[in-house]
């Protein structure tokens, strides 16, 4: 009984060792001892399909390549090689996978102990649906998780992502950083631009690219191509948006932008540009700022800090601290320490005011030039301050209002308004149209003085050769002897004067109707009685150069707020007031009517109570 128990199991026994040994003659090659002489050839290995590594780990190891698939597989260790060196050979349909990154090839080197690999022919990358990169050979690197992929001569390293496409000869893409960059040249074009660089970087997930070395961008935005040249640019695939951080220039058809510093949006076209930006419009004007903002479809700039606006055109500029400049309609702005230039002639006109608008009046379609409150304005001979002005472009005329004062060399004009026409830049004609006032400082307190309602000079090259008053004139002279001194001095009053001058110098003066003159020696007059009623010399509210015209006196600010002269001329002309010697000359020879002649005698001068037609 004991021996029959036992052969059942050692059957059983046996046939578990032939199973086993079965097993492996089907699973492994079949092996023939060689001889000493004669060496068996190896039989061919049967193609296998290879399954992974590790079918159930984790693909998100820290590090780790997976081997997902290959038709063949076949490793033989070289002799005398690093085991960090030794790689399998995998062909046909391969797949590795690296966190969510798929690299596919044809055939590949697969170097396990260091998680690298080559892979060849028909590459590509694919991470999701969004993200693609095709090449003919990739090198991966494990320890720097870094794939570098070529393309065979005539071909180029595409990668896609969306409506983004990048090509170049080299692509790198590092997996840790999710970020591909080339340095031998590159393309990136989206729905909006085209950009080309020799180096240039590129992050899918943020849509982040950065440029650098001879960047240009193309953007075809309907007939106009845009055009940007840098040498460091960063840009945004998704909101279209370029980083300025290197001297720009950004060139389209309505003008160019030039910056070092800011943002702008190829699409919509506005820029936010810092560090002394520039934009030069198709006009030839430029805008310049601290900061700008720009909207370039609207042809928009608005500029803070130190604002500078050209108009090469026109031969002037504004300034200020803050301003905004609208190409399309020809207008600008500009306030906080606002200035105007005028630099058509070789001298140059300074105005300033606390605000400047300039447009484009839609009537005619000239410029207009507005500028308001507490104004001073300075060119080397024709100095001015009022309230306001305003220029306009159509009849050459510059209008200042509320209590005006003009200076040319040593002569003053004032009044309630003053209207200025310039010729080519230089004034020809002035005209106080309700009161006005001019005195020439001639000696110590002797002004040349004459005020009048109504008052028009002309002018040669800044010089007066024609004068022209009506209503209420009233005239002060002081005639100069032959030793070029002053010992008397002429009041005359009339409805109507014309005068008419060489070199500044009266040349005959023309009254009408009837005259009344005083003429009184000065050592009988009290310094009083040299003064029309209304005289004033405003020379300490004088801009003296191009810097004072931003230093306002008080007394400016108070004359301006002062009551218009002409209301108050109108109010003595009703109570009939008439200025009078003083008291001091009372028994003193005075004469009236033929004291014209000697006045005339003494200047060269011809005066006469007809009138006449020049």
């Amino acid at each position: 009984m004991k021996s029959g128990g036992e052969t059942p199991r050692k059957l059983k026994f046996l046939r578990l060792i032939s199973g086993i040994a079965a097993f492996f003659a089907l699973a492994l090659p079949a092996w023939t001892a060689p001889s000493k002489s004669v060496q068996t050839p190896q039989t061919p290995q049967t193609p296998q399909n290879i399954t992974p590594i590790i079918p159930d780990a984790s693909r998100y190891q820290e590090g780790k390549v997976f081997l997902e698939h290959a038709d063949v597989w076949r490793f033989q260790k070289q002799p005398g090689v690093d085991d960090r060196d030794q790689y399998q050979v995998l062909v046909g349909n391969v797949v590795f996978r690296k966190n969510d990154m798929y690299m596919y090839c044809d055939s590949a080197h697969f170097y396990e102990q260091t998680n690298s690999f080559d892979a060849f022919s028909n590459v590509r990358m694919e991470q999701g649906d969004t993200l693609f990169v095709y090449a003919d050979e990739l090198n991966y690197d494990g320890y720097e998780e870094l794939a570098v992929l070529y393309a065979d001569a005539g071909k180029k390293v595409r990668l896609i992502n969306r409506d983004v496409k990048l090509e170049t000869d080299v692509f790198n893409y590092s997996l840790a950083q999710e970020r591909g960059f080339y340095e031998a040249g590159g393309v990136l074009s989206d729905a909006q631009n085209t950009l080309s660089s020799l180096q240039g970087e590129y992050f899918p997930n943020t849509k982040d690219a950065n440029f650098y070395l001879d960047v240009e961008v193309r953007n075809l935005n309907g007939n106009d191509t845009l055009l940007m040249f840098t040498d460091s640019l960063n840009y945004n695939t998704g909101t279209h948006t370029a980083e300025l951080i290197a001297h720009t220039r950004i060139i389209g058809k309505d003008g160019e932008i030039i910056s070092t510093s800011g943002t702008y949006n190829t699409e919509n076209g506005l820029a936010d540009l810092y560090e002394r930006s520039l934009v030069i419009t198709n006009r030839g004007n430029t805008l310049t700022g601290d900061t700008l903002f720009y909207n370039r479809d609207l042809n928009f700039g608005e500029a803070f800090g130190n604002m500078i606006l050209t108009d090469s055109a026109r031969s002037t500029s504004m300034h200020g601290d803050y301003g905004f400049y609208d190409d399309n309609a020809d207008s600008a702005f500009v306030t906080g320490h606002a200035l105007a230039k005028e630099y058509s002639r070789g001298d140059t006109l300074y105005i300033h005011g606390d605000t400047i608008f300039a447009y484009l009046d839609k009537e005619d379609s000239t410029r207009v030039l507005n500028v308001f409150h507490k104004v001073r304005f300075y060119r080397s001979d024709l100095q001015g301050i009022c309230d306001s002005v305003s220029s306009t472009e159509r009849d050459s005329m510059m209008y200042m209002y509320r209590h005006p004062v003009v200076w040319n060399e040593t002569k003053q004009i004032f009044g309630n308004e003053i209207h200025l026409h310039f010729n080519d830049s230089t004034i020809d004609w002035a005209k106080l149209p309700e009161f006005g006032f001019m005195a020439e400082h001639i000696d110590e307190d002797c002004f040349q003085q004459m005020s009048a309602l109504k008052m028009t000079a002309w002018f040669n090259d800044s010089t007066i050769r024609h004068l022209f008053a009506e209503g209420n004139v009233m005239l002060i002279m002081f005639p100069v002897e032959n030793d070029s001194t002053y010992n008397k001095y002429a009041y005359v009053e009339s409805s109507i004067m014309d005068a008419w001058f060489i070199d500044n110098d009266i040349e005959r003066v023309l009254f009408t109707p009837e005259t009344t003159a005083k003429v009184t020696p000065l050592y009988l007059a009290k310094k009083g009685s040299y003064f029309l009623q209304k005289f004033a010399w405003y020379d300490e509210l004088r801009p003296k150069s191009p810097e004072d015209v931003f230093v306002v006196p008080q007394g400016m600010i108070d004359l301006i707020n002062s009551a218009p002269a002409a209301t108050i001329v109108r109010r003595e002309r009703k109570e009939k007031k008439k200025p009078e010697a003083d008291d001091s000359s009372t028994g003193a020879e005075t004469e009236e009517a033929s004291g014209i002649s000697e006045i005339a005698e003494n200047t060269d001068t011809l005066i006469t109570t007809e009138p006449t037609i020049d």
